[in-house]
């Protein structure tokens, strides 16, 4: 975009008892049937927004609390939500934001960024955008460029400052200009930042949260000046069609009910073309990668943030997509105060077992009728792949027979869900395989309702990941002998021995699955490597091929897995 020759101040008018926001491309004193476009934005959808609800004409933005935490529940870096299936802006120049926030009662923020961010279940990539959030009379502007943060559990922005504003209630206005973004207050400038090509996107995905309070939008518009393109657009995933000659159509050829699925999260399928358009047109089956996990369903005790697996759910029923349920008790990816729930004594771990029932019956009431499948319990061995139940929240308030508690629980309130423990490391024959199979048992023969099991196919190293046919074709024949159905459900294989050896084992753990009547889905824990991110041994953020897409085009493992289907 190139930089604009001139800028001009622009004052506006306080909005009665609260506050008018500008953001602007370059300022205009034209009146507005000059400006050319206007869009107004809270017309738009924003159903799917954590935290966001309808107020009169206006919307009411709430504190949600949500965090992401790492695995050993450290860390809580915040995860506020833009508006991902929903619609955003398409801006081809300058443009114009103008917002009224009234009743403020903390803080107030608006986000305006050029791609949703990379949610990982332990951290969160920011992208390139800009974040104006108002306490009192502090306003903070924050510009990111997008670029991979040295520390992805205390991600800082490019540039940042804080400014004080005389009068909260007076008009101030951003002005972007090129490639600087000029903050003015009352009609006097208060702090200029570089801009770089943070918005040469074009896209502007928007979002509005508070950290610790309250406030209402009671107007958001866009503006474009005359002659400069401003537009809404929806989802990519709202353009995707299913392929009749994708893996899924396949599947449903050489066998017919076995699904074929993938892991997926929001941000890709709403802004990426070439992600949607390879989930819908080649997957039958849909796993939320994270937003049904505890703490983003629930980050705050006896509050619930729904949306965003809601907005997975219409999808998945728009295309007919199976969806499994990923997950109820877990270990990991905990709010605080599930993590913390009381349990040393017996009074304790009666009141903390209400609440954690609470939660379950909440949770699949609200997804009753729309999940085939669930994982009820997730990983429950030791992270060292070992055979002892971790002790977690759920093992110290309910003792051992916890998954026998939460089987129950979940039956109660979709009793047609079906039920599966989820391993990761049980996926050959050793002892984590027996203690899956037993707890498994186990918990039936106490009243429980598990109909299988969950094999991870995590293969991060194929000299000792590997799997084999041979030693699935026992695995799937011990399962089947014990009545248990089997999920291969995050399957991804490294390609450091090259591209040959990883579509190779893709091959063999699906050949073998498909050939088994106990076995009754395969998914890969993703559809492309654009968003295959992890953090290594030494805190580096690192970018994984593990998956059937690279960048949008098919790998050979994708050609691998096909071939295995035609066959």
């Amino acid at each position: 975009m190139a930089a604009a020759t001139t800028r001009r101040r622009c004052a506006t008018s306080a909005a009665a008892a609260g506050l008018l926001l500008v953001l602007v491309g370059c300022s205009s004193t034209e009146p507005p049937d000059e400006r050319g476009t206007v869009i107004d934005v809270l017309a738009q959808d924003w159903r799917h927004v954590p935290g966001v609800a309808a107020d009169g004409d206006g919307v009411r933005v709430t504190a949600t609390g949500r965090r992401i935490v790492e695995q050993d529940g450290g860390g809580g870096r915040p995860d506020p939500a833009l508006d991902l299936m929903g619609t955003h802006l398409v801006a081809e120049g300058d443009f114009t934001l103008r917002a009224s926030f009234t009743d403020v009662t903390a803080d107030a923020t608006l986000t305006v960024a050029d791609s949703p961010p990379v949610i990982a279940d332990e951290f969160r990539i920011e992208p390139a955008g800009l974040r104006l959030t108002l306490r009192g009379d502090d306003l903070g502007i924050a510009v990111s460029d997008g670029s991979p943060p040295q520390d992805v559990t205390d991600p800082r922005p490019t540039s940042e400052e804080h400014v004080t504003v005389a009068d909260p209630e007076a008009g101030f206005s951003v002005h972007r200009s090129g490639d600087l973004l000029e903050v003015a207050s009352d009609g006097e400038t208060v702090a200029s930042l570089p801009l770089g090509d943070v918005f040469d996107s074009g896209d502007l995905w928007l979002g509005m949260s508070s950290e610790e309070g309250s406030f209402t939008v009671d107007a958001l518009t866009a503006t474009a000046p005359a002659g400069t393109p401003l537009s809404v657009a929806g989802p990519a995933a709202a353009d995707a069609e299913r392929s009749p000659d994708g893996l899924q159509a396949l599947a449903d050829r050489v066998r017919p009910g076995f699904r074929i699925g993938a892991a997926v999260a929001l941000g890709p399928l709403a802004a990426d073309p070439d992600t949607a358009s390879a989930f819908v047109g080649e997957f039958g089956a849909l796993t939320p990668e994270n937003v049904m996990k505890p703490q983003a369903l629930s980050p705050r005790q006896g509050e619930y943030t729904f949306q965003e697996a809601d907005a997975l759910l219409d999808l998945a029923e728009r295309e007919d997509l199976a969806v499994h349920g990923h997950t109820i008790a877990f270990s990991e990816a905990m709010p605080r105060w599930m993590r913390e729930l009381p349990a040393d004594t017996e009074p304790e771990r009666r009141a903390s077992a209400e609440v954690l029932l609470d939660y379950v019956d909440t949770v699949v009431t609200h997804f009753r009728g729309r999940l085939d499948s669930l994982d009820v319990v997730n990983e429950p061995f030791d992270v060292d792949q070992g055979t002892d139940l971790q002790e977690n929240t759920w093992y110290r308030v309910f003792g051992p027979s916890y998954p026998v508690v939460v089987s129950k629980a979940v039956h109660d309130a979709d009793p047609d869900v079906r039920q599966f423990v989820n391993e990761n490391g049980a996926d050959v024959p050793g002892p984590r395989q027996d203690a899956l199979r037993q707890l498994a048992l186990d918990t039936n023969e106490q009243g429980g309702y598990i109909d299988g099991v969950g094999l991870q196919a995590h293969v991060y190293d194929l000299e000792t990941d590997t799997v084999s046919a041979e030693d699935l074709t026992t695995t799937l024949d011990d399962f089947a002998e014990a009545g248990l159905l089997v999920r291969i459900s995050e399957n991804d294989v490294t390609d450091s021995e090259g591209a040959d050896a990883q579509a190779e084992q893709y091959a063999t753990v699906l050949g073998t699955c498909l050939r088994s009547d106990a076995c009754v889905s395969w998914t890969t824990w993703g559809v492309d490597d654009r968003y295959d991110w992890f953090v290594d041994d030494d805190g580096g953020l690192q970018q994984g091929h593990d998956l059937l897409f690279d960048d949008g085009e098919p790998t050979p493992a994708y050609d691998a897995v096909r071939a295995v289907l035609a066959s």
